[in-house]
């Protein structure tokens, strides 16, 4: 335990500037771990304790910021020859300060999370869960005050030691499921945006005396059919689930993996794999086409499903970290854009994105518009259960002729509509970038 202080470990930084550093200290320990705007900053940092282990980048990239990874070798060999203290590897994190502050800030008092993703290359420019805690009470020196801390974040019934963004129960997606959903029936040209469907005001589940409705109890606009087109730009439930039907379950779920559903992922945490159920009877296939049933997602699964949209039909394997450098200013892993997953066409992206666009410009997610700017986005509000509150979502990017983000917000405890909610709070992240 003293063998693993006595080295100084490497920083975690953000533009440079440190927001977790190990400072000198007169104990047995020679060091204190110290966090910077420690709530801002928690669920991904994570911390570094005496006796509760690690989390998040702490835990995740522990070898390189301990000074023991194997591509540190050398430099534990010349430390001992040396007789200089050991010190481990920087660690260069994606995140954008101002855009991160940002999603802090609009996300205000609300229980959720906050992802922002540069869709080109799949740096994480935000990452934000609330509630969050501070880490510092964690890494204290006193065992039984680490012990007393981590008990009650424990205890805490708003688990703020849970990072939402990738981790936890996980959510219903609700409509903004429905960009997989599109998708999957405009790519695999089993749709088009013009194809018609029956636009009733309540449709019977098959197999079931259970009865859907849109959001707002009436017909999906005002005609006798309605278009893909006309349901993705109003969030309608009920044309999206005879969509579903009609592109079939082992199709939906193709996409929904190619998106990165089912997909184990490590950024350099590992997050839990979105999920859509195998098996699905005629009803489930129908509730999960508007991302009810039993779909599950990240808001960072979310955000990728924008990300790829915006780039071309491409996703971009999402990152948080830039590059790890060893103390001698030797990069030992620089950040190389890697491609995830091409789970769409160009032309299917550009399709797909003139309807974000048309949703938020004139229909259900007009509360996503800023001025001067296209921006292509989707809504959502997913229901948890009878009599429980709602999940909130927005999910889009900006500018949509060329994507510099694309965002995912996830509000819980809803009692409103994600337009309401959400896509306020993702316009303020979205600005944040573009006014760069």
């Amino acid at each position: 335990l003293y063998d693993s202080y006595s080295a100084e470990r490497g920083p975690i930084l953000v533009a440079g500037i440190p927001i977790a550093e190990s400072k000198p200290e007169d104990d047995q320990y020679k060091f204190q771990r110290v966090y910077t705007d420690p709530e801002l900053y928690a669920p991904i940092t994570g911390y570094f304790t005496l006796n509760q282990g690690t989390i998040g980048v702490e835990g995740a990239l522990n070898d390189y910021l301990s000074g023991t990874a194997n591509d540190q070798f050398l430099a534990q060999v010349n430390a001992i020859l040396t007789g200089q203290t050991p010190k481990g590897a920087a660690v260069e994190l994606t995140i954008d300060p101002a855009v991160q502050q940002a999603a802090w800030d609009a996300l205000g008092s609300n229980t959720g999370a906050v992802v922002a993703l540069d869709p080109k290359t799949g740096a994480i420019l935000a990452m934000v869960s609330k509630p969050s805690y501070d880490p510092n009470r964690l890494a204290s020196h006193a065992a039984t005050d680490v012990i007393a801390a981590y008990n009650e974040l424990l205890d805490d019934p708003t688990n703020p030691l849970i990072n939402r963004a990738i981790s936890g129960d996980l959510y219903h997606p609700g409509s903004v499921f429905k960009l997989v959903v599109a998708a999957a029936a405009l790519d695999s040209g089993r749709l088009t945006p013009e194809s018609t469907f029956a636009n009733p005001a309540t449709l019977q589940l098959p197999l079931s005396t259970s009865v859907i409705t849109n959001s707002g109890g009436g017909t999906c606009g005002p005609g006798e059919t309605v278009t893909l087109a006309d349901a993705l730009r109003l969030s309608c439930n009920i044309p999206f689930a005879e969509i579903g039907t009609a592109i079939g379950e082992d199709e939906l779920r193709d996409y929904a993996k190619a998106y990165g559903f089912g997909n184990d992922l490590g950024i350099p945490m590992p997050v839990t794999p979105s999920t859509i159920p195998s098996s699905l009877d005629a009803p489930q296939l129908m509730l999960s086409s508007f991302g009810q049933a039993n779909v599950r997602v990240t808001p960072l699964q979310v955000a990728m499903v924008s990300a790829g949209i915006a780039n071309g039909g491409v996703v971009m394997k999402p990152t948080l970290i830039r590059a790890i450098t060893a103390p001698d200013l030797t990069v030992i892993q620089p950040f190389l854009p890697t491609v995830f997953s091409a789970p769409i066409t160009r032309e299917s992206s550009a399709t797909l994105t003139q309807l974000m666009v048309n949703n938020v410009n004139n229909g259900a997610a007009s509360n996503g518009r800023i001025g001067g700017v296209d921006v292509a986005g989707k809504t959502g509000t997913a229901q948890n259960g009878e009599g429980q509150p709602l999940t909130l979502w927005f999910t889009g990017f900006a500018p949509a002729n060329d994507p510099k983000i694309a965002v995912a917000v996830v509000v819980e405890n809803g009692t409103s509509f994600g337009n309401a909610v959400a896509a306020p709070i993702a316009r303020k992240v979205i600005e944040a970038v573009l006014n760069k």
